[in-house]
């Protein structure tokens, strides 16, 4: 609606997870490096934490383009909140396994002869399990544990990452054979103040602006507002220049801001 009065080819502001608008602030390279780390030195299990809105999703999806496809074979789970055999049978889907039956012996068999094939022809095997705090079956995370013991003598035969909103923390503290083995972590937080405002030119400029948009002092209340959690972030410099068209401004001012954020309350 108002890509063309500020001049872009695209909306900047989009809540979806598009690894091409990801911003690498700090803490999302740190985040990445470590899940890179984690499926390149086949540690195991590796655990990305963070608060609503702080990118953990998008940041799934820039780990898989980092992996390229003719060496890794990656299942994506998005919703985990299964049974344990409903969750087996979404993984074997996800890597495209087609089991005999679905009975857990088979689901497990025919993952199993995935891994084995494709250590054979010389890929690696990642699971990523998005929003894995929403796992509310004890059983998965028993399942999830049995993945691990999938080895050979000296080599895990699947990496498995976890991407989840800080609560997982105390439930996987309580299943202490599956805590062990997460061999790699980290809590992703917010955008600090510095980050804030390079975020807000570097998603404008792969929307196609040529100037700036929004005034330092309106950056500087965006971050005020939103406290750096890029969803929130995204959410108001959306509504701002949605209002800015509506107005007709030539800038993105504080005062603007200010009107768009009272009006999110």
């Amino acid at each position: 609606m108002y890509e063309q009065y500020w001049g872009l080819t695209a909306r900047p502001f989009q809540n979806v997870p598009d690894p091409n608008f990801l911003f690498m602030s700090r803490r999302h390279r740190e985040g990445l490096a470590r899940l890179l780390y984690a499926v390149k030195h086949n540690k195991g299990a590796a655990l990305l934490v963070g608060e609503v809105g702080c990118g953990k999703t998008t940041l799934s999806r820039a780990l898989i383009l980092e992996l390229a496809e003719e060496k890794y074979d990656i299942g994506l789970v998005t919703n985990p909140s299964l049974s344990d055999s409903d969750f087996l049978e979404e993984i074997d889907a996800q890597f495209g396994i087609e089991p005999t039956n679905t009975s857990k012996v088979a689901l497990l068999r025919g993952l199993n002869d995935r891994l084995v094939a494709n250590v054979q022809g010389g890929k690696e095997t990642v699971l990523i399990v998005d929003e894995a705090h929403s796992i509310n079956d004890p059983d998965v995370f028993e399942e999830l544990r049995m993945l691990l013991n999938f080895q050979l003598n000296d080599r895990f035969l699947l990496t498995l990452i976890l991407m989840a909103q800080p609560e997982i923390t105390e439930i996987i503290s309580r299943i202490k054979q599956f805590e062990q083995r997460i061999a790699i972590r980290y809590h992703l937080t917010p955008l600090d103040q510095a980050d804030t405002g390079p975020y807000i030119i570097y998603r404008l400029q792969k929307a196609g602006a040529k100037r700036a948009l929004f005034s330092q002092e309106a950056v500087q209340f965006v971050w005020q507002h939103t406290r750096g959690v890029p969803r929130i972030i995204n959410t108001l410099c959306d509504l701002c220049l949605l209002e800015g068209y509506a107005s007709r401004a030539q800038a993105v001012d504080v005062a603007l801001v200010k009107r768009v954020a009272a009006s999110m309350s």
